[in-house]
């Protein structure tokens, strides 16, 4: 990083009337440890942190953004949960609620991602995917409302005003021009907008393409989360997630707004096409009259500038404002302004394929032995390798992919397949919907999968001793079965036992040997048995009551196995008296 900044940079909404009644109208909604003055101002407990010195011991900027500008707009009054269902197609700029907490699907994908990596990675930081996408709007407009390619790569490169001293923080080239074009001063680069000197360090590979590209949503969202989760820092402290904004880009202007589309994100936002999303307009980097406020600590007037400060050629014509202010590289958004976006290969695929997956059906806790496969294809039959399918599961079902998760994004392979990860079924049986989606398109395809119970088809004793008893007495045994299923352990399978009438009429006895409940009560039908890991299910004592005989006691399982068990009551034999011992015969009859 380059020289120091004596000063803080202000720069952001808030300032004038309008934006002042705006932030005082949020103040109900705002995020935790943000509040509001008589004069609409929101103030943060974090002005004192250290974090909030701009200047660093090694002479750099201290912030990930080189505190360049940022989107300025603040979030619609109304909470999204309270806005309509989203229509399809864009939104028209400036409509408030249900477009503006829609996130690209690749864009909203990445924070997400981002998020569970930082949860195992670093669990204590506490990383909410919310605060990643409050930051991606404030300083792109979510890769401006999407704009990228199947890999989450930009369709154009997102640059920010051109880190000159001028207004700015003064960053000499430190990339040779290698990420931002420049190789005299610094640009942030990127949806995340990094410069060059901390993308060097805080890179990441988030969609493990073996590159760390900042202009990739992936990489720089996972960047982002590691650049806020660093210092040891808890960011459900509200202390220290206003440290790691503030961090990120030194300006209180910056923290409440940050917050304010934080707060926003939380209750509630949902997933829209990419390209579809809306781009804020104000920017606090322009003095073009949209934003009307306090000019930059350091902007200079037409003509300040001193001649030879910049070498010939290393400003593209128009990029730098009279003021001493840039533009960001032009915004899709604005009327007239380009639009790149050249064909993917996403825009090819006609159709998803089903790739051999087969019937999908599994027992209760088992994982399912058929994976989802499709095959992207072009409307000639041709496939195409390196686009993303997602895949969710939804429905009345407990049931989840081997990660835990209900989505799994995969990109098709050399030969277009993409195969989901292994169905997990949970505890619900029934069905559920496995749907496959082209990300950024609306191609799918869907696949019905089943969960039934756990089944045995064979019950066997584990003991062939007899099971005798004297009336109103107990048995001597407990009754204990195996059950297997094609000839494996069947664990986890329910199973009822009653003590019949019959073999012809399996109907609760009304006699003979019963079990007790926990309050010693007479029971012959028990229900809610469930064999163990090893496939053994244990019967409780049995008891007789007064009436002898043979009775039978039946059990059966899920999958319709069943086994009946022989139990017989009878009166104890008296044994014949022995003979006196030293008794005399009689005598010999004369």
């Amino acid at each position: 990083m380059a020289a120091h900044i004596g000063r803080r940079l202000r720069k952001g909404a808030a300032t004038t009337a309008l934006a002042a009644a705006t932030v005082a109208a949020l103040a109900a909604s705002q995020a935790p440890g943000v509040t509001t003055d008589d004069q609409g101002r929101q103030t943060t407990g974090a002005q004192t942190t250290p974090e909030t010195d701009v200047t660093t011991a090694q002479g750099g900027d201290g912030t990930a953004t080189g505190n360049g500008g940022y989107y300025t707009d603040l979030p619609p009054l109304h909470s999204p949960t309270e806005s309509p269902a989203p229509t399809a197609g864009p939104t028209p700029a400036g409509a408030a609620g249900t477009a503006e907490s829609g996130i690209p699907a690749t864009v909203l994908d990445a924070y997400k991602k981002a998020a569970a990596e930082l949860q195992q990675s670093k669990p204590g930081c506490n990383l909410p995917w919310q605060l990643l996408a409050a930051i991606g709007k404030v300083e792109s407009g979510q890769a401006r409302g999407g704009q990228v390619d199947a890999d989450g790569t930009t369709y154009s490169k997102i640059l920010g005003p051109l880190l000159d001293g001028n207004g700015f923080a003064n960053i000499r080239d430190t990339d040779h021009g290698a990420y931002d074009g420049d190789t005299t001063y610094d640009r942030a680069v990127g949806p995340m907008q990094f410069i060059p000197s901390t993308w060097a360090w805080a890179g990441r590979d988030g969609n493990h393409d073996g590159v760390k590209d900042p202009n990739n949503v992936y990489d720089a969202a996972l960047a982002a989360g590691h650049y806020l989760c660093r210092s040891g820092r808890d960011l459900s402290v509200q202390s220290d997630m206003n440290a790691a904004i503030l961090g990120y880009n030194a300006s209180q202007d910056y923290l409440n707004t940050v917050l304010s589309w934080y707060e926003y994100y939380r209750k509630g936002t949902h997933e829209i096409p990419d390209g579809t999303g809306t781009v804020p307009r104000h920017r606090s980097d322009t003095d073009s009259g949209a934003h009307p406020g306090p000019k930059r600590a350091g902007t200079k007037k037409p003509g300040t500038h001193k001649p030879g400060t910049h070498k010939p050629g290393s400003h593209k014509p128009g990029s730098h404002k009279p003021g001493g202010t840039t533009t960001p590289s032009p915004d899709p958004s604005t009327p007239g302004a380009p639009k790149p976006k050249p064909p993917t290969a996403s825009d090819t695929v006609a159709r998803l394929a089903d790739a051999g997956t087969g019937k999908l059906s599994a027992r209760t806790g088992d994982t399912f032995d058929r994976k989802i496969a499709v095959t992207a294809l072009t409307r000639a039959g041709k496939a195409v390798p390196k686009v993303r399918v997602r895949f969710t599961i939804s429905g009345e079902t407990d049931a989840t992919f081997t990660s835990g998760e209900t989505v799994a994004t995969v990109v098709t392979d050399a030969s277009g397949q993409a195969t989901a990860p292994a169905l997990v079924a949970g505890r619900k049986t029934g069905g559920f919907t496995v749907r496959a989606l082209l990300v950024g398109r609306k191609v799918t395809a869907e696949y019905k999968a089943t969960v039934v119970e756990r089944q045995a088809d064979t019950l066997a004793r584990t003991s062939d001793t007899a099971l005798t008893c004297t009336p109103g007495g107990e048995f001597a045994d407990q009754v204990e079965v195996k059950a297997t299923y094609k000839g494996a352990v069947a664990d986890g399978v329910a199973a009822t036992a009653t003590l019949a009438k019959s073999a012809d009429d399996p109907t609760e006895n009304d006699k003979g040997p019963y079990f007790k409940d926990g309050e010693g009560h007479t029971v012959r039908t028990l229900t809610g048995l469930q064999t163990d890991a090893h496939g053994l299910l244990e019967l409780p004592k049995l008891y007789a009551d007064d009436t002898t005989g043979t009775f039978l006691l039946r059990i059966t399982t899920a999958g319709g196995a069943t086994l009946t068990v022989r139990l017989d009551v009878a009166a104890a034999t008296s044994s014949p008296s022995p003979t006196p011992s030293g008794s005399t015969s009689p005598s010999p009859t004369a």
